[in-house]
């Protein structure tokens, strides 16, 4: 079975035998998928199209096989590549990590591939970068089945209210605490949740959406800490003044 020009991006790849690479490709219409593109390293490739087999780039690829390993055929760039300066490319990386991660092989996702493509755009220029992180992994976590209703007592089913306060549950969602003096673990003003809810992820509600998305997140994502975390500490440890690392988006 052959399929052409599928959108598709780059998520990971490695070095396979000694001139070919092992794709982690995440497509429109088919999810992800193991690609294996044959001789992509040959050294008399160097320059040639194989340089677009890395991440961050929209292109079309054709594809081969009946196993879960298939083979790259054709690929072309469906448009230019997309430049993540400086920080914003830890963003990126942390994207590629929970799609490969979090994603089962082929297991198509049309939405939240629409939904990264707009998230990489994002990241190129839209200077609200927490929006486009916390939008995302809400997508992420709706279209893998475990939802995060904002509005909704995922206990009562009553709607959420501003006067009162919430913890996340991972099987009930948001579920109101009678008690906000004492609480046990993290909680959530119900203003908080309506904002997000709104889509206000900047200002006061940054905190609180940043951990809320990571609580929902780490329930999925195990023990195993994500990489790419791990490198924006160590970039950040030695990056710029404080003034500026406030301003910088939270993973």
């Amino acid at each position: 079975m052959r399929i052409n020009l599928q959108p598709a991006y780059v998520l990971h790849s490695r070095p396979y035998r000694d001139t070919s690479a092992l794709l982690e490709v995440f497509t429109a219409e088919h999810g992800r998928i193991s690609l294996v593109a044959r001789g992509a390293r040959r050294q008399s490739r160097k320059g040639s199209g194989a340089a677009l087999l890395q991440p961050f780039i929209p292109l079309l690829v054709s594809f081969s096989g009946r196993s879960e390993l298939k083979s790259l055929v054709a690929f072309e760039s469906a448009r230019g590549m997309l430049v993540l300066p400086g920080e914003r490319l830890f963003s990126g990386l942390y994207l590629n990590e929970l799609l490969m991660r979090l994603l089962h092989r082929n297991d198509a996702h049309p939405r939240l591939f629409a939904a990264y493509d707009g998230a990489l755009q994002g990241l190129t220029s839209d200077p609200t970068m927490d929006t486009v992180l916390r939008q995302f992994e809400l997508t992420l976590l709706d279209e893998l089945g475990y939802r995060v209703d904002l509005g909704l007592d995922g206990a009562s089913g009553e709607p959420v209210e501003g006067a009162r306060w919430y913890r996340y549950d991972p099987g009930l969602g948001l579920v109101a605490i009678a008690d906000a003096a004492h609480p046990t673990g993290a909680i959530y003003s119900g203003a908080e949740l309506l904002a997000m809810k709104a889509g206000e992820m900047e200002g006061p509600v940054r905190p609180a959406a940043k951990r809320l998305l990571r609580e929902a997140l780490a329930v999925h994502l195990g023990d195993t800490p994500l990489r790419s975390r791990e490198l924006f500490r160590v970039a950040s440890a030695s990056g710029p003044s404080a003034e500026t690392a406030q301003k910088r988006p939270e993973h």
